[in-house]
């Protein structure tokens, strides 16, 4: 909001009198186009170039289109500070946490000016679609994390609309979050949550490994689908393990696949229990790639779904309304990742699963539950002589 001279309202700078000088940022705000090379393909997150609340599909027009093997910049802001019952306004929201004007995002702020959510949409702010060249319906799109970087020393965490696992118990339901700050301690970052109570003043403060919520392809649907549950596609699958050095594959649903992302997070828990994770804005450097039909079939006889290649394991997920019916096809889509990449038999990839993988729920909030899977690569020798099982086995790093 700005006075009728174009400046700060008088309410703003009291605001900001009375507890602007408490907020000491931690770095500075990574606004739109800062730091970005000229030769970088980039992708802002202005209104002309997200989705609010929903997911691309087949009719959609891709607002970039790049090559297999092109590194993309993007940057992605959070819904957080935005939303509704927020107030629509980043900068009064989180001008009442002492942050300057100057340290909210332009991006976040001319995103909620447009106001371009519908009725009924998911709260995600989704950059994209990025057409990729040549991809097609049966292909694997191969997204490398490269770098995720930090564009706020902030973020909230928060619950609402009951769709928190203690939705409905007294004293947990109901819509409310907390501001989170962001600080440096010996050159790792960690976020900072008030505990206050009972008149006493502390807090919780926790180590951050930011990594994207959504990274996914359009539906092969002649409408846009709610960005809340993710699917094959993709989507919200929020695996806190796609840090920078994962590799997501996402099964190609519609040409040219139509790759967006969004949903940042500095960091979640598995399960994110309360509703969200310390919802914070991210830029994101991403390497696509393609892995053609032609090859899976060649060396994969299973079933492919969204699995990611990482910090030496295989994450294989499993989605379903149904958490028992997500845990079992995460361990199917285990059992033929196993099978299919180091030619075991399918009876005894069972068998090692049980003995030495974790099967973990990713989340249990977003209508469609998920799990994952974690198998490390240093339990198996070589990997099947497929051009399929080596180009996923080179992406464990």
């Amino acid at each position: 909001m700005v006075g009728a001279s174009g400046g700060p309202t008088n309410e703003e700078v009291a605001v900001t009198a009375l507890i602007g000088q408490d907020f000491a940022a931690a770095f500075p705000v990574l606004q739109p186009d800062s730091g970005i090379d000229p030769a970088a393909v980039y992708i802002p997150a202005d209104p002309g170039k997200v989705l609010w609340g929903r997911l691309p599909c087949r009719t959609d027009t891709a607002v970039a289109t790049v090559d297999p093997g092109t590194a993309v910049v993007v940057d992605t802001v959070s819904h957080e500070g935005i939303l509704e019952d927020q107030g629509s306004d980043p900068v009064r929201y989180f001008g009442r946490h002492g942050v300057h004007r100057a340290e909210v995002l332009a991006d976040a702020v001319e995103v909620t000016a447009q106001g371009r959510r519908e009725s009924g949409a998911g709260p995600h702010i989704v950059t994209g679609p990025i057409a990729v060249s040549g991809a097609r319906p049966g292909d694997l799109l191969a997204v490398r994390i490269d770098d995720l970087t930090m564009r706020a020393p902030y973020g909230v965490v928060s619950t609402r609309h009951g769709r928190g696992v203690l939705a409905g118990r007294p004293g947990f339901d109901g819509d409310y979050g907390q501001f989170c700050r962001v600080h440096d301690r010996e050159g790792r970052w960690f976020g900072e949550l008030p505990l206050d109570t009972a008149g006493r003043s502390g807090s919780a403060v926790f180590p951050l490994a930011p990594f994207l919520g959504i990274i996914g392809v359009a539906t092969d649907t002649g409408t846009r689908v709610g960005s809340v549950p993710p699917g094959p596609h993709g989507g919200n699958i929020d695996v806190k393990l796609l840090t920078a050095g994962a590799t997501l594959f996402l099964p190609v649903q519609v040409p040219e696949a139509l790759l967006y992302i969004g949903d940042p997070h500095f960091a979640q828990g598995d399960g994110e229990v309360a509703l969200t994770a310390l919802e914070a804005p991210l830029r994101a450097t991403l390497t696509v790639d393609l892995i053609p039909a032609a090859e899976i079939a060649g060396g994969f006889g299973g079933r492919i779904g969204p699995f990611a290649a990482a910090h030496g394991l295989l994450i294989p997920t499993g989605m379903h309304p149904d958490l028992n019916t997500a845990l079992e096809l995460c361990v199917t889509h285990a059992v033929d990742l196993v099978a299919g990449l180091f030619e075991a038999d399918p009876r005894q990839a069972y068998l090692y699963l049980s003995a030495a993988a974790d099967f973990t729920i990713s989340q249990a909030v977003d209508q469609v539950r998920g799990v994952h899977a974690m198998i490390r690569r240093s339990d198996f020798g070589a990997g099947t002589d497929t051009v399929f099982a080596r180009r996923i086995l080179e992406r464990i790093r």
